[in-house]
């Protein structure tokens, strides 16, 4: 289940020599523009019918042109294949508006070796961009020269607006390998993604990777318009239509609409899913696992329930795979978020302080179900081990439908803070054991929770606040709430006694002493004995 990133550095297994087919010499002189098949009629309603058809069909797996060819180009051979900028989609002044969004494609690779059919879309006419080799700049001697020229392509990006002098270097949006794609967010560097769907992450029977199969790309009116992206979804179990408005904001809001048809049962579907990475952070930093004091894109999962409460949940990099669920009717939110800004936390050049937060905002009725918190052990930051989704109670079965609307907010912060609760700004363990006395080796953890915002920021640091507290298992004690020196924040200390391995549930709010209301979100945290 763990997934290899991508777009960051990637340590990669060498492929075996084998039989490479050459290329047929084309007939045809280098392209001057980008070349399209034959204009056909598109409607998001006719893609809904194809994909209700398609589900029952049986499976057919995407193309993959000639395999031993592309599991050969690796990291390093497909970071030399670039994307001749003359050939970028919607370039045409006499088309398109200046002040609208290119797109440049990627080529296959050997970890996206499926092809993709992308197609140009304007008043309701659909073109297929058909692959040359020549719209990539590579090697003489790359052996991607050796593909065929039906080869295809693995996925497309959106560029900054044709009005900036820099667009043709700066990208906001990324679709590559199976129903992944992300956004650079506010702060210009891209981190977690999302998918279209996910199938059976934990379930018994192994996970699947559903592909989006067809991209159809319509261009925005202006920097201030969306593009639009229609999608085909195939997979053994499931197809789907969708329509992906990307708007360029402060941030980066991509709102979705799916129409899903289900070939097989779902044992477990995933809406609206998000994928990051967690390796450690100030809660769970082994000791010399590395030089740096946290690496992660997210720190933690963020609900705002159908009731209206707000939790925070850290995450965790536990030693064996775990699945919370935390049952919901309605959810108005949920999302993975990096709320830890401070680049000294990271001491990093990948910009790990500047990683998106992902929040998901319900458009449709959701119903009853449970949000997902799948957290995978890693011992790198190469992998993509965190995945949240919405789970529905009502069953996939297959022959059935289900459609959702959802926008994805990929901002610095979820896109509406509460302002009646404060936040968890830090959560930190050590050892626990009676003050005064030596700290133990085991069987005792403290816990140290802070949070800061309304309506903390106008206490006097001579209010008395309580900790409200429980736990599934073992014993709290030494509990102490009190101010943090000069700040705004208010911290909670406490000791577990515990026992055993398994894991143990906690939950904290802060009320004023002679009051019930919760003066902050809801803190969750699983503490795994080690």
């Amino acid at each position: 289940m763990l997934r290899r990133r991508t777009f960051v550095r990637s340590a990669l297994a060498a492929c075996a020599a084998s039989p490479i087919l050459t290329r047929a010499p084309s007939v045809l002189a280098k392209p001057t523009s980008l070349r399209f098949g034959q204009p056909f009629a598109f409607s998001f309603d006719g893609l809904i019918e194809r994909a209700r058809k398609l589900a029952q069909q049986p499976y057919k797996a995407p193309y993959k042109p000639v395999p031993e060819v592309v599991s050969r180009i690796d990291y390093e051979v497909h970071g030399r294949i670039k994307w001749k900028n003359e050939y970028a989609l919607f370039t045409d002044p006499a088309t398109t508006p200046a002040n609208t969004f290119p797109v440049t494609f990627f080529h296959l690779g050997n970890f996206f070796p499926k092809a993709i059919k992308m197609h140009e879309l304007r008043e309701g006419q659909a073109r297929e961009i058909l692959y040359d080799v020549d719209y990539f700049d590579m090697p003489a001697d790359s052996i991607a020269r050796k593909l065929p020229p039906d080869a295809g392509f693995a996925g497309f990006r959106l560029h900054e607006s044709r009005a900036r002098a820099d667009w043709k270097t700066q990208d906001w949006v990324a679709f590559l390998g199976a129903s992944y794609f992300r956004t650079i967010g506010p702060l210009n560097q891209y981190g977690l993604s999302a998918r279209g769907i996910a199938v059976n992450t934990t379930a018994k029977t192994p996970e699947e990777f559903p592909d989006f199969t067809e991209f159809y790309l319509e261009p925005a009116k202006s920097d201030h318009d969306p593009v639009i992206i229609y999608a085909l979804l195939d997979g053994p179990s499931v197809t789907g239509a969708y329509r992906i408005a990307c708007h360029r904001t402060v941030g980066v809001v991509t709102e979705v609409e799916n129409a899903l048809f289900f070939r097989a049962d779902i044992e477990q579907l995933g809406i609206a899913p998000l994928t990051s990475m967690y390796w450690f952070g100030e809660n769970d930093r082994q000791y010399r696992v590395d030089w740096r004091p946290e690496v992660h894109d997210s720190d933690g999962l963020a609900l705002l329930n159908g009731n209206g409460e707000r939790i925070w949940r850290p995450l965790n990099n536990p030693s064996r795979v775990i699945t919370s669920s935390f049952q919901d009717k309605q959810p108005k939110g949920f999302g993975l978020l990096q709320r830890d800004r401070c680049y000294e936390h990271y001491l990093d050049g990948v910009n790990y302080d500047k990683r998106a937060s992902v929040w998901i905002e319900p458009l449709s009725d959701f119903g009853e179900g449970s949000v997902k918190l799948i957290e995978i052990p890693t011992d790198d930051e190469i992998h993509d081990n965190i995945v949240s989704f919405f789970t529905p109670a009502a069953p996939a079965k297959a022959g059935g439908s289900q459609r959702y609307k959802y926008k994805i907010h990929w901002l610095a912060d979820q896109p509406y803070p509460a302002t009646n609760v404060a936040r968890v700004v830090a959560t930190r363990i050590g050892r626990g054991g009676e003050p005064g006395k030596p700290r133990s080796a085991r069987g005792i953890a403290k816990f140290v929770v802070e949070f800061a915002g309304k309506p903390l920021d106008a206490l006097p640091s001579s209010e008395k606040l309580s900790a409200d507290i429980s736990s599934s298992s073992g014993k709290i004690s030494y509990v102490f709430v009190e101010p943090v020196g000069s700040t705004k924040r208010w911290r909670v200390q406490f000791d577990l006694t515990y026992t055993g391995n398994d894991p143990v549930e906690l939950r904290l709010f802060l009320k004023r002493s002679n009051a019930n209301d919760a003066l902050t979100e809801t803190w969750l945290y699983q503490f795994e004995p080690r």
